[in-house]
């Protein structure tokens, strides 16, 4: 009898890790579409974000709740996203710099490439902790901050960004449900982080 029970209690645990995983994967998708309209993707993240922080706190939520965070989102969330738009077309210049061997173009292209990865990762933290009423200023400095405090936090997302990057070099599809598992993980950072 207490062998039944603890059976169905690790059967309980991994059918709870695996609704987990494919929540992600699902909210992955709903982050894409999100992101269509190009400056959207910020409101996307977090949005998506707080639909896995209800997930995973067993607080209802689904589809029409994670439209209500976007919209919500989206009012000054389209502003990071044109900056940060901004932000990759500068790094593009850097490496043009680069290529062309213009005199210090490579240490240039360097300092620009990892600017604009913080600045990446600093956008995740503030969308993992988003919630209706944050203002994306506010967010974005307190998230610039932990960034710079949290290196092994920081380092994950690096990683999980360098993840979909590899996903969309070998199966472009693939891309689409990782961003769920990004989300996740800058939700999780941003836990630990919280905790410590």
């Amino acid at each position: 009898m207490a062998e039944a029970r603890v059976k169905a209690r690790r059967e309980s645990v991994l059918a709870e890790r695996f609704g987990v995983f494919a929540e992600c994967l699902l909210t992955g998708v709903w982050i894409a579409v999100a992101s269509a309209g190009g400056v959207t993707y910020p409101a996307a993240f977090a949005a998506g974000a707080r639909h896995l922080r209800r997930r995973t706190g067993h607080v209802g939520g689904g589809w029409r709740e994670f439209v209500v965070d976007f919209r919500t989102a989206v009012r000054g969330g389209w502003v990071v996203g044109v900056a940060g738009w901004g932000a990759a077309a500068a790094v593009w210049v850097d490496v043009q710099a680069v290529r062309a061997g213009l005199p210090g173009g490579q240490l240039v292209g360097a300092v620009g490439v990892f600017a604009l990865l913080g600045t990446v990762v600093a956008g995740l933290r503030a969308a993992a902790v988003w919630v209706p009423g944050d203002s994306w200023r506010v967010l974005l400095g307190a998230a610039g901050r932990r960034t710079v405090l949290d290196p092994a936090g920081s380092f994950l997302l690096v990683g999980g960004l360098a993840l979909v990057g590899c996903s969309a070099l070998f199966i472009a599809p693939l891309a689409v449900p990782v961003l769920g598992a990004v989300t996740a993980a800058a939700v999780a950072v941003e836990e630990r982080y919280r905790h410590r």
